[in-house]
Parts: C-alpha cells; structure tokens; sequence
C-alpha cells in the first residue's frame, strides 16, 4: 500500500472528523522501548476534539506494520510548547503531511521551525510558570532545613531559567538546554557552575542562586507573562481564575496560574478586585484579576 493509498483510508476515508493526517516511517528501526518501537510506520491521525485523550490502533498496511495514534490538536500543541512527548514531536516534525485540506499542520510546524509569535510567548510563559513553581519550592525546602531538596528543587528552575535566556535570543530550546546557553556566554550558565562545582557548603550555593533568581528573573516578570497579561487586558470585566484555567490559551499551566497570578497581584502587575457573585459560599466576596 502506497502513501497515497493510506493518506485516503486513514485521512479521508475512514476518518472523516480528522483534520489532517502525517505519517511517519521508520527506516532501520530496532526496538528500544520506546512509544515507536518495532513498527514500520507511525500514522499521526490529528482532530480538533479537545477532550480526546491520546488512543493507539495497531494495524497493517500490507506487510508493514503500523502504529496510528489519535491525538488531539490542542494536545499536540501542548507538547510543542512544554516539550514533552518527543517521539510523536518527532512524527509530526519530520513525517509526511498527507492529508491537511486548511494547511493548518503546515502552518504549525512552520511556526515551531521558526519559532515565532505567539508559540514564543506561550513558550515563555509555561518556562516561568514552572521556574516559579520550582523557586517556590526551594524557598519552601530551605527554610524547613532540607538542603538537599532545595538544591534539586532550584537545579530545576535554573534550567527553566536557561530555558527562558534562549526564548529571549528566539532561540527554541533543547533537550541539550545547557550545551546550548553555553554557547551564549550569560550569566545563568555561570551560575549553573557556582550551583554544581562550588566548594561552599550546599546551603551556601542554594542561597547564592536563589538571591539571583529573585533580583534577575523576578524582574523580566512582565516580558514572561505577556500571553497572561493580554488575555487579563482582553476584556473590561475582570476575570475569575476558574475562568482563566479553562481559557484555551493558558490551560498548559492552569495548575500553576493560581501561584503565577499571586505573584503578580504582589508585584503590583496585576490588580485583584472583591466582587458579589453567584456561587461564592458563605457571603464571601469573590476575587477577579485585571490588568491595565
């Protein structure tokens, strides 16, 4: 069966609601373990269905075996941004698009190649939601005396740190994120080196980061959150955090919005309002966010 034959039946013909299919084949494959292993082709079958968890087919296309995985477009959004699930980042990124009737696969990975707007700004706001969570966390580990967490803890949200040093030089990171800050020569990597190759006590190489964490990175606040930023400026009502979780935009990072919000209510860059509300229990004011 040709590529042409399988665009159709696993495109077009059978699935009707996808909106577009990739297929990727493997030459030379060997099992490893991993999602991809020991099939000749891997068939992306991608729909706009955002509730669709990601479901796997085994089937065969003559003598060759193939792997189809449904997955959602949001979903494979998500994966774009946060960098997660690379094997099927991999399918999408180097297989063919054979069936993409709007384009809209095209204009995806396009986008991802050129790391440009707005995959940037949605990068660098999941890269700073998660460094926060992880200075956060240290902080936490520290003033409870448990060293050797925080120094994990703050390990992480360096490497979130790197992470947003290449976003601001529009530069898509890596699995290799600190092979490549190396080769921009700033700070974050020499404090990499403090972190890990110092001779000061551990204590001491946490507390040295964390201080630079909070006067260097806490003051790009603005330029991380953009995205989050505009979408509080979107509208003149204020908004709820049950209504910015679910807003489609920011739904990479809703389980940490509500530390990402605090955070800037306290750095006075965005507002919080009391208001009346249906489904606020016991008399209690509801909290809304905005931003000017």
């Amino acid at each position: 069966m040709n590529l042409s034959n399988l665009s159709f039946f696993y495109g077009e013909s059978v699935y009707v609601d996808a909106m577009g299919t990739i297929i990727f084949r493997q030459e030379g494959h060997k099992f490893d373990g991993s999602l991809l292993h020991d099939f000749d082709l891997i068939i992306l079958i991608v729909r706009e269905q955002e509730d669709k968890p990601l479901t796997v087919e085994h089937t065969m296309a003559g003598e060759l075996r193939c792997q189809v995985l449904h997955v959602s477009l949001g979903s494979l959004r998500r994966w774009l941004v946060a960098g997660e699930k690379g094997d099927l980042v991999k399918c999408f990124m180097e297989g063919e698009i054979v069936h993409d009737p709007y384009a809209r696969l095209v204009q995806l990975r396009q986008d991802f190649i050129e790391f440009r707007q707005p995959l940037r700004d949605r990068k660098m706001l999941y890269e700073f939601s998660h460094f926060l969570w992880m200075y956060v966390e240290a902080k936490r580990y520290m003033q409870e005396g448990f060293y050797t967490d925080a120094y994990h803890s703050v390990l992480n949200s360096l490497k979130h740190w790197a992470k947003i040093e290449l976003i601001e030089q529009k530069v898509l990171p890596e699995k290799a994120v600190w092979e490549q800050v190396r080769g921009l020569n700033t700070a974050i990597h020499k404090l990499y080196e403090e972190l890990t190759q110092s001779t000061e006590t551990l204590a001491q190489r946490v507390e040295l980061v964390m201080l630079a964490c909070e006067f260097s990175v806490m003051s790009k606040m603005a330029e991380c959150t953009v995205l989050l930023l505009n979408i509080l400026r979107s509208r003149p009502k204020p908004w709820s955090v049950e209504e910015l979780a679910h807003h489609p935009e920011l739904d990479m990072i809703s389980n940490k919005l509500p530390l990402v919000l605090r955070t800037l209510v306290n750095r006075s860059l965005v507002r919080e309002t009391a208001v009346w509300s249906e489904g606020v229990t016991y008399g209690n004011q509801g909290i809304r966010y905005s931003a000017d």
